[in-house]
């Protein structure tokens, strides 16, 4: 479990492809303090498993299903990415919950300024807009964001200076593609409630019974 404040920016430094897998090699620096082997960092945006480390590196593979959901087959060596080690349960909660599972690819279709915010306007399929909501959270290569508006095609973020200055966001420009992970509440919730749910089933009465009805 992440929170999408990123910790720090990665370069990839190696890149070993396999017929539908890949192996990466990131520098990193203050991810690396407290690291061992099986340990989980956020890269863009997706948990990945450490599988080893030396001082000044760490190294992960990639599957094939998350090379498919994922802008990952895009990096190549000296390629930047977010980076975010696992969330501890003393931290301060600073972002929201993210898995670190993706739940689709976004484009960038639209970028501008705003006095000190630089807008997104992201391109994305309905299955992932149903998830977005205005004011809601998004992780966007494993950013915490609050999403600004959704229309039926595209949902926009702005972003404050520090969040440029510390992440790879500011490099994203239109035609790029976006991890997107959406809020995971919607999502559980969306489960409980649809018809055939093995389980309490949540309608008006139920609401009403145990006082959520004003």
């Amino acid at each position: 479990m992440f929170t999408g404040i990123i910790e720090e920016i990665g370069i990839i430094k190696a890149v070993q492809r396999g017929a539908k897998s890949v192996k990466l090699t990131a520098s990193a620096s203050l991810v690396l303090e407290d690291i061992k082997t099986g340990d989980s960092i956020s890269t863009n945006g997706i948990c990945l498993t450490v599988v080893s480390y030396d001082a000044s590196s760490f190294t992960v593979e990639v599957m094939p299903e998350t090379i498919r959901r994922t802008n990952l087959n895009k990096l190549s060596v000296g390629s930047i990415v977010n980076l975010e080690r696992a969330l501890l349960l003393s931290d301060r909660l600073g972002g929201h919950l993210v898995s670190g599972h993706i739940d689709g690819v976004g484009k960038v279709i639209r970028r501008w300024e705003e006095d000190n915010a630089v807008w997104l306007s992201i391109g994305a399929e309905a299955a992932v807009l149903r998830y977005i909501v205005e004011k809601g959270s998004v992780a966007l290569d494993g950013i915490s964001l609050t999403v600004a508006s959704v229309s039926p095609r595209t949902f926009e973020v702005s972003v404050i200076p520090h969040t440029r200055d510390i992440t790879i966001i500011s490099d994203r420009q239109p035609g790029d593609l976006v991890n997107i992970e959406c809020d995971m509440i919607a999502k559980y919730i969306e489960k409980f409630v649809k018809p055939g749910y093995p389980g309490t089933k949540i309608d008006m009465n139920f609401l009403e019974k145990n006082d959520f009805l004003y």
